[in-house]
């Protein structure tokens, strides 16, 4: 029988949380959580102390996504995989085109393209690994992608397809919706370039999921305005417009969990302290380009995107060879608090998945990459 393999306690990450989400939680976070028990937590989304808090968070996330004039930050409940649903029901008119290269933009695609109140979705695919882009079709009112591919770690730029006017109020253009679940927060955006930029915030943000938050343009507001007065159904929880009258208000249509709002306040002042969006982007690229220089270099492991450009800065993945056991690396990782850095579970590949978001420590990725190695050499 073969010994457990053993990793000094030196060589250990100080945190080992590099899961892709939910994602590590700063310390400082869980403090002001403390701090809110009495004050916040168990008391009415409605009155004034929630209300200022959400205001700042909404103003927070502004100064953080340097938001451009007439854009709004709204926010809802359920998270990007309801937003989704709210999007169908309140964004587009007629027919969506997506970009499909992973789980989470086939789930949005499946969602327009089985909605029986729109055209069927033109959807474009690619294999995992890979990338695909939207381009310009007639009749196409919503392009939708995401921006970072959770289960792939996979990155698209966020720009508006060649030939596809940029939408205003009183145009009849179309609008670009970009998913920035697990990209927001560590990733730099030119949001002048999107209409809708959303996001769950349990990935950079380091807050609870069952919340989504959205950059909106002027051309998406009055999207979601038209909509709302042209007779379509809208069930009052997933509707748009139900979400911008009361994010105008600070404050959502049902009660919302105050503990994930009180952490994602202390997060989105933090990451505007450190320098915002350029300081995020830059630790995210510190850390991920560890881990590929790493694999690069390794004689067992490479990088899974083979397209150096494409490769995501905030969820890096790395293939192993077959003699080489991932699960096994995982396992033993676990065993010493490393932990979640198993590959998207119907991937199915010989894989770890290593999330490198902003409130992970870049010297942590290193002591990770060094933990691997020794475990390897011991397998």
């Amino acid at each position: 029988m073969s010994r457990p393999i053993s990793i000094p306690d030196h060589m250990l990450p100080a945190d080992g949380r590099f899961g892709s989400g939910p994602s590590k939680v700063r310390e400082e976070q869980v403090g002001a959580l403390a701090r809110a028990g009495r004050s916040l937590l168990g008391t009415s989304h409605r009155q004034a102390p929630v209300k200022d808090m959400v205001g700042r968070i909404r103003e927070g996330l502004g100064d953080f996504l340097e938001l451009p004039d007439g854009y709004e930050i709204l926010l809802g409940l359920g998270g990007a995989s309801t937003f989704w649903d709210s999007a169908a029901f309140s964004l587009v008119r007629e027919k969506a085109q997506h970009a499909a290269f992973g789980e989470f933009g086939a789930k949005f695609a499946a969602v327009t393209d089985n909605a029986p109140f729109l055209q069927p979705s033109s959807i474009r695919t690619s294999e995992p690994g890979t990338r695909t882009e939207v381009v310009e079709e007639e009749g196409v009112d919503v392009y939708a992608w995401p921006q970072n591919e959770t289960s792939t770690g996979v990155m698209a730029p966020v720009r508006r397809p060649d030939g596809v006017e940029r939408a205003t109020p009183g145009s009849d253009g179309a609008l670009v919706v970009v998913d920035a679940t697990s990209a927001a927060g560590g990733t730099a955006v030119d949001l002048q370039q999107t209409d809708v930029y959303y996001f769950s915030p349990q990935k950079n943000f380091a807050s609870d999921g069952g919340l989504w938050f959205g950059a909106f343009s002027p051309a998406a507001i009055e999207r979601i305005e038209a909509i709302a007065a042209s007779g379509r159904w809208v069930p009052d929880v997933l509707s748009l417009n139900t979400a911008l009258e009361n994010s105008r208000k600070n404050q959502t249509y049902n009660t919302p969990g105050l503990a994930g709002l009180v952490m994602l306040d202390d997060q989105v002042r933090w990451l505007n302290e450190q320098g915002g969006m350029a300081w995020a982007a830059a630790r995210t690229k510190d850390s991920s380009d560890r881990v590929y220089a790493w694999a690069e270099a390794s004689e067992f492991a490479r990088p899974f995107v083979t397209a150096a450009g494409d490769r995501s800065t905030v969820v890096t993945t790395v293939d192993f060879d077959d003699a080489v056991d991932a699960t096994a690396i995982s396992k033993t990782l676990r065993a010493h608090g490393v932990v979640d850095v198993e590959p998207y579970r119907k991937l199915g590949r010989n894989q770890l998945r290593i999330a490198t978001f902003t409130a992970v420590d870049p010297e942590d990725v290193s002591a990770l990459l060094s933990c691997i190695d020794l475990i390897v050499d011991q397998l």
